[in-house]
């Protein structure tokens, strides 16, 4: 799975193919996207639906919501087995999902305190955070600046689920940038995303899209880099100067994540 998740209204049935061919994978909502009264009629399009079940991902109700019964009822009539679990406060509400893979939305204060917890739960495949929804968990009003920068708060549960989802070797997946027309935005954010360890970035407009591939794909001067440097390792076990630069195995560490993501960009479905 690439870099760029794409989310899409469970009840929108006329937009699941388009986002699925414009992103890596495609998030099919049946949580915030969809009205309480739309639910039922989501619930029965994602289940008509017949997506790629290795790109699609499909967000549920949270644990403690009413609508999570029949989300998950529905989800048994498909090939989707994927979930990404908003809300989720603890390893118990993964709990509740049975044998499925879970992507863990830690977007509350409960869930990023307990971020470490809930990744290491043994069906969590990665973590992803939340920053209106963890705001709001706490009574505030908005999680940036006016500039645009995340408040400290958010900046603070960013960096604690990164860590988290790293510390158990899951993946971490990046928020959402609610600005859809600051696109240059958006690829700020997945630039330092990317360069900070995170392995994907969701989005919530199509035009997203391409700045988070942008930024998690590597420069062919950078992988040229990454190429060089680790020749020159295989040749000069321990510390070393190259390129008038000191390399250690950190170094040596990054040259190869490079190598990586350029690899998964280069495997990942394109449309």
């Amino acid at each position: 799975m690439g870099p760029a998740l794409l989310f899409c209204p469970g009840d929108r049935p006329d937009r699941f193919a388009k986002a699925a061919e414009r992103a890596d994978a495609v998030i099919l909502d049946l949580e915030d996207g969809v009205a309480p009264e739309d639910k039922a009629a989501a619930r029965e399009a994602v289940a008509a639906s017949s997506l790629d079940p290795n790109r699609t991902i499909v967000r549920v109700n949270a644990a403690d919501s009413a609508h999570l019964a029949d989300d998950l009822a529905v989800l048994a009539r498909t090939a989707y087995r994927t979930v990404m679990l908003p809300k989720a406060t603890s390893p118990a509400d993964v709990d509740a999902l049975g044998a499925r893979d879970v992507i863990a939305l830690c977007e509350t204060a409960a869930g990023v305190v307990r971020a470490a917890d809930i990744a290491a739960h043994p069906r969590v495949v990665a973590l992803m955070w939340g920053a209106e929804d963890l705001v709001a968990s706490m009574g505030g009003t908005s999680s940036r600046h006016a500039s645009g920068a995340y408040r400290d708060i958010a900046a603070h549960a960013r960096s604690q689920v990164l860590l988290a989802a790293g510390a158990a070797g899951r993946g971490a997946i990046d928020a959402i940038r609610t600005d859809i027309a600051d696109v240059d935005g958006c690829r700020t954010e997945a630039d330092d995303a990317a360069a900070s360890g995170f392995a994907a970035k969701a989005a919530i407009h199509p035009s997203h899209v391409a700045p988070i591939r942008d930024a998690f794909a590597p420069s062919a001067e950078r992988v040229a880099w990454a190429e060089r440097i680790l020749e020159e390792g295989e040749r000069r076990p321990g510390a070393f100067r190259f390129e008038g630069r000191m390399v250690d195995e950190p170094v040596l560490m990054h040259a190869r994540s490079i190598l990586a993501r350029a690899h998964r960009g280069a495997t990942s479905p394109r449309p």
